[in-house]
């Protein structure tokens, strides 16, 4: 169809006195020129991507053994977090159970200093009982020594209820109130009176000995009572500093453990994180080495068809432009008429509508990564000349791949002083982590939620608008897909008529020319490969002819078919579109609702958390200075990495479509 369209161009473009072999060997000229132009391009072209086969080969190597050693660190570490928490359960076990069996001696200690307080108690009442009953006795019988007449022994009769007075002195008390004065004169009597005094004196002697006694005995138990309290005192205050020294132990060890386990969590964390990064660089690797030398065979093979084609081309201008031919050709042919077609104006729509299909293309690349390089390379496609817009994409995808590198580069430098910054701020931040985790947590479930509706805005936004592009370019390429049918059925009358005229002038030059052609005119080889050349494969003018010929009655079919498949397209694009609108309009309306519920809850969290940010500043100050460069870059690094690569894709597959080459 190229050969065709190329061919029609040159028809138009020639003055009337011009031959039909004139025509086809400024065809064949034309495309000698493109197949050089296409061939050298093609050597720029895979110089490019050779050389982003290797530097991103070298790229995820050393990727890769960076994750290799990482997850060997992250193992080890892993095994050391759990080798130190399950000590530290153990010896939180341990002083778990020295705490209980302190706390035991305490609850023990403590009944026995009760029952021994008690015991103390009585037995000190009654000998502060018996002491006082000793005392008023002695005072009752030395009175009575002196004056029988008020002679009493209800004081001395009462020491007999008291346990502490010995069994000997009962008796010798009964023994002395068993004598009884009946009379006055019993009474009055001097040797009666001699012999009680005598008497009442031995049992004062008695009493007085006993009552300094218990006096002695009552003091000691004072003293045994004070140092069992002093004792006591001393055994507690022991017993709660080791209970407290145990539990700030336990307490310091069972944080120590937790610390322990979420390293361990973390560790984990990473070693999973590192592990799925190694296995997506291998395969990406692996599939990137496999396809760069599928590529490399590739070129080489286009490249010899390539030469062989400017060889073959080159011959068959040789060929023509030979006086058995041309010269022939002038003496016999009239100046064949051609009427002018439309095809020039439909290579320029073909043309302009490649360019259409490759900013639109761009265009959606960019709202779908949400580049805006790609929507400004899109805008230049549309309003730029065609060379221009080819090797500005050419040289936007070299600049890409640079600032992939220095990116690189860039993230190996703030990965080391994050790292570092990290260790600092983790020590400011134990005291606030966890209202800052359900605060962060709110807010980047809330930043998701409003990005989520955002997007499904602009989803919904975009549909709109596609859906409006799609009817467009439908009824732009309806109209196209039309005047091309239209002018194939021209172009074949036309081409029909000059195989006419062709045939007529070898019917009648036959004998002239046939030893010429058949020493002179070699069939070319056919090559068997996915490229399929400019058309010069041909046997002469007539087949070349017939080739063009068959070309359009090809293209009239192909685009028909076209035609039909673009329209089955279209609507069920807009099908899809519709019912993927409804859909994103109602989960924008759920997502809305729920981000209203937790920017309340968000409220509420953030009051409860004041006055302990001001720590975290110092260790901040530094953080703040890499966050521009570092952190708050829009989109992380492998973000950046892999929209950088759809964009390089989205790129090298517009320069596919501005060269009519198939897409997948």
């Amino acid at each position: 169809m190229k050969c065709a369209l190329v061919f029609l161009l040159a028809l138009g473009a020639s003055s009337t006195d011009v031959t039909p072999v004139q025509k086809v060997i400024t065809l064949l000229n034309g495309m000698l020129e493109k197949g050089k132009q296409e061939k050298h391009s093609e050597q720029v072209q895979f110089a490019s991507y050779k050389q982003f086969c290797d530097d991103t080969s070298v790229e995820k190597t050393r990727s890769i053994k960076k994750a290799a050693q990482a997850i060997d660190m992250l193992t080890a570490d892993i095994s050391k977090y759990t080798a130190d928490s399950m000590q530290l359960g153990k010896e939180v076990s341990g002083l778990d159970k020295d705490a209980s069996v302190w706390e035991g001696d305490q609850k023990a200690a403590t009944a026995v200093r009760q029952i021994e307080k008690t015991d103390y108690d009585a037995t000190h009442k009654d000998y502060s009982e018996s002491v006082d009953a000793l005392q008023r006795a002695i005072l009752v019988l030395k009175k009575q020594s002196s004056d029988r007449k008020q002679k009493s022994f209800a004081q001395v009769a009462a020491l007999k209820k008291f346990n502490l007075i010995p069994a000997a002195a009962k008796r010798t008390i009964d023994a002395f109130l068993s004598e009884e004065v009946t009379t006055e004169e019993e009474v009055q009597g001097a040797p009666e009176a001699n012999a009680y005094e005598f008497q009442s004196h031995g049992v004062i002697d008695m009493l007085e000995k006993l009552m300094d006694k218990f006096v002695d005995e009552r003091t000691t138990l004072e003293k045994e009572e004070q140092n069992g309290r002093h004792a006591f005192s001393m055994l507690m205050q022991d017993l709660k500093a080791q209970i407290s020294q145990a539990n700030s132990d336990r307490s310091q060890k069972a944080q120590a453990k937790s610390k322990a386990l979420q390293s361990k969590a973390d560790a984990k964390g990473d070693l999973q994180d590192s592990s799925t990064t190694k296995a997506e660089d291998s395969k990406f690797l692996a599939d990137l080495t496999s396809e760069c030398r599928t590529k490399a065979g590739d070129f080489t093979s286009r490249q010899e068809l390539r030469s062989q084609e400017i060889i073959a081309i080159e011959k068959a201008i040789e060929i023509l432009g030979s006086g058995s031919v041309a010269g022939n050709a002038n003496k016999h042919l009239p100046a064949l008429m051609q009427k002018k077609t439309a095809f020039p104006q439909l290579r320029a729509a073909s043309i302009s509508l490649a360019q259409e299909k490759a900013s639109f293309y761009l265009s959606e690349q960019g709202k779908h990564l949400k580049s805006r390089v790609l929507s400004s390379v899109a805008m230049h496609v549309q309003e730029d000349p065609f060379g221009k817009v080819k090797k500005m994409i050419k040289d936007l995808i070299v600049r890409l791949m640079e600032s992939a590198n220095e990116e690189a580069e860039h993230k190996g430098w703030c990965d080391t002083e994050l790292s570092t910054n990290q260790q600092t701020r983790k020590e400011k931040t134990e005291a606030t982590e966890m209202l800052h985790a359900e605060i962060d947590e709110l807010k980047a479930s809330i930043a998701e939620l409003s990005e989520d509706i955002t997007d499904l805005t602009q989803s919904v936004a975009d549909l709109d608008a596609a859906m409006a592009k799609a009817t467009e370019i439908r009824q732009s390429e309806k109209a196209s897909n039309t005047e091309t049918v239209g002018d194939s059925q021209d172009a074949q009358t036309a081409v029909a008529q000059a195989l006419v005229v062709l045939k007529e002038f070898y019917a009648k030059s036959a004998e002239a020319t046939a030893l010429v052609q058949t020493e002179t005119i070699q069939k070319p080889s056919i090559f068997d490969s996915p490229y399929t050349g400019m058309g010069a494969e041909s046997g002469g003018v007539v087949g070349m002819l017939e080739v063009i010929e068959s070309d359009f009655a090809r293209l009239e079919a192909e685009t028909a078919a076209a035609e039909a498949t673009a329209q089955k397209t279209y609507d069920s694009f807009m099908t899809e579109a519709k019912v993927d609108k409804a859909s994103k309009s109602t989960a924008g309306e759920h997502k809305q609702s729920k981000m209203q519920n937790q920017e309340q809850s968000l409220t509420s969290k953030a009051s409860d958390l004041d006055g302990t940010q001001k720590e975290l500043d110092a260790a901040l100050s530094y953080y703040d200075k890499l966050k521009p460069s570092c952190v708050d870059s829009g989109s992380s690094f492998e973000d950046r990495v892999s929209r950088r690569k759809e964009e390089i894709q989205s790129l090298q597959e517009a320069l596919r479509i501005l060269n009519g080459e198939e897409t997948a």
